[in-house]
């Protein structure tokens, strides 16, 4: 039976029900200023708790406060982590088809709580009103997938029979004549993981990295993004919904506070089995060599990033790559590591592709993105303007600028900017860095080998897209592109958009470690495993 995605916009506009996906969607958003601004506390082993010192939270979109929250310390994140091992026994011990019960009424109560929720996620970091509600219909996808695939493989224990003989030696080898022999090979969970979560999905992922961990039988401390890129509220509901779903108070426990702190505790403490992260290559791989540094062996499941070419062949639909490409490179302002931030065109149709692309993206309009007509928002934070000012000024002086590249005065906080076209040789540095913002870089080829050759030569392998009406070209693609997740002629978007229980969203090279991603038939079992039990008869 073919998986069933949420896609709610979708199903609105299908049944010509855009007008009440809008009413739904405003009135949320007039019902959630009424719930923001306040002090939030931290939640250990379902108890509230509080610090010293705040951290405040304003929205990008024009400053106005979202909440005052805890600045956690080392000693709260130790705190969480007994609270998860204490805990942890009698979850992992809890028969799977009760957790799967579990995650499967949060499935529910996130779908009837799915405006509320999308709303506090567009004022938390300027998300779309399209983008916010796709990335809870993406939860609800991960919670329901995950429960699906702990059902088809019955809890991943798989039994088997070894056939005996009655006859016998003296001495026992390898081979030697046995008696029946039962064989149960089980799936166990490791432990407490730490799961630290990205601004940019702050509710998919999230929910995605938890659930992942949860189901299997792990216990969970969860950190939203804290420091310059928050995004603690939304991390605050998903707390609320799995209480409410009937986790148990310790399973998963909710903590604020910079990484520097909070972070590297939960990143190197001794009673930490595994760290789930998302966010830059620098500092997963910084969690990652200082603990085997200390000796000490934990499972790291990491998403780090991506610099995502596509490839505009000669044989392309114009049309369809500009749409795609454009999409893929601007919304949500860049913020995604798997947005488009390189292209690479055939030079025989540079100038055409360039002129389409221009006219896509200038009719991409900036602006609150709370109201409907705009599809580009503001960046997350001022750090984050500061890195594009940089950004433009280095394109200035190293690439040709076709396009963009001014501060946009439509937010009280200066946050909104132009998206950014650029030409660039491919041995410039703009080209082989994530930059995390609205900027696309052009460079040309002549053949399709330097093509795929020029989107291979980077430190990152998480997704990439081709836009081409010949066969062959397809299938070289295919078989040489060396990046996890890839795409041919998508409309929709050129490298972003992975649908879960369809795609399998997984980065190679730089861009992760295990090669085994969200959304598959295989990401469940990093959070586990195997012991071999065997009775002889």
């Amino acid at each position: 039976m073919a998986f069933k995605n949420e896609f709610t916009y979708r199903n609105f506009l299908e049944q010509g029900r855009e007008a009440e996906f809008d009413r739904l969607f405003d009135e949320a958003v007039a019902e959630a200023r009424n719930n923001v601004g306040l002090e939030f506390s931290m939640f250990i082993n379902g108890k509230e708790v509080y610090s010293n010192e705040k951290i405040i939270e304003l929205s990008p979109i024009d400053g106005f406060l979202m909440g005052r929250f805890q600045k956690g310390t080392k000693d709260n994140a130790a705190e969480a982590v007994n609270a998860a091992m204490s805990s942890f026994n009698e979850w992992s011990a809890m028969p799977y088809a009760e957790r799967v019960g579990i995650f499967r009424k949060a499935a529910l109560l996130l779908s009837q709580r799915k405006f509320s929720i999308g709303a506090i996620l567009s004022m938390e970091n300027g998300k779309t009103r399209y983008e916010s509600i796709g990335e809870v219909d993406e939860a609800i996808d991960f919670l329901n997938y995950y429960c699906d695939e702990m059902e088809r493989n019955r809890g991943f224990i798989r039994r088997s029979k070894l056939p005996g003989t009655t006859s016998r030696v003296d001495a026992g080898f390898q081979g030697a004549p046995e008696g029946e022999e039962r064989i149960t090979i089980a799936m166990k969970p490791y432990g407490v993981f730490a799961v630290i979560a990205p601004f940019n999905f702050p509710v998919s992922i999230s929910t995605g990295m938890s659930v992942g961990a949860m189901i299997t039988g792990n216990t969970v401390v969860f950190k939203p993004s804290s420091t310059d890129n928050m995004s603690m509220l939304t991390g605050l509901l998903l707390y609320r919904l799995f209480k409410d779903a009937g986790v148990p108070d310790g399973v998963f426990n909710y903590i604020t506070g910079p990484g520097s702190e909070v972070g590297a505790e939960l990143s190197s403490n001794i009673n930490v089995s595994g760290v789930v992260f998302t966010g830059s290559r620098a500092t997963g791989m910084s969690m990652i060599s200082k603990s085997y540094s200390e000796g000490k062996q934990r499972v790291f499941v990491v998403e780090m990033g991506g610099k995502n070419p596509a490839i505009v062949s000669k044989y392309a639909d114009l049309d369809a790559a500009a749409e795609g490409i454009a999409s893929a490179a601007f919304g949500f302002s860049g913020q995604k590591c798997s947005a488009c931030s390189r292209v690479y065109v055939h030079e025989s149709v540079k100038e055409e592709f360039i002129g389409k692309l221009l006219e896509r993206t200038k009719r991409m309009k900036i602006g609150d993105p709370l109201k409907k007509e705009n599809f580009i928002g503001p960046l997350i934070s001022s750090k984050a303007l500061d890195r594009y000012t940089s950004a433009v000024e280095e394109i200035k002086r190293s690439c040709r600028l076709i396009f963009g590249g001014n501060i946009v005065e439509s937010g009280k906080r200066g946050l909104y900017v132009e998206p950014v076209v650029a030409e660039a040789d491919h041995s410039n540095e703009l080209m082989h860095k994530e930059l995390f913002l609205p900027v696309l870089l052009l460079d040309t080829y002549y053949k399709f080998d330097e093509a795929i050759a020029k989107a291979n030569d980077s430190e990152y392998g998480l997704t990439a897209g081709l836009y081409s009406r010949k066969r062959p070209e397809i299938k070289q693609f295919f078989n040489k592109i060396n990046i996890g997740v890839v795409y041919v002629n998508r409309l929709e978007s050129a490298t972003t958009g992975a649908i879960i229980g369809a795609h399998t969203f997984v980065g190679w090279k730089g861009s992760g470690i295990t090669g085994k991603g969200t959304g598959s038939r295989n990401y469940l079992q990093q959070f586990m495993r195997e012991q071999s039990q065997s009775v002889s008869r």
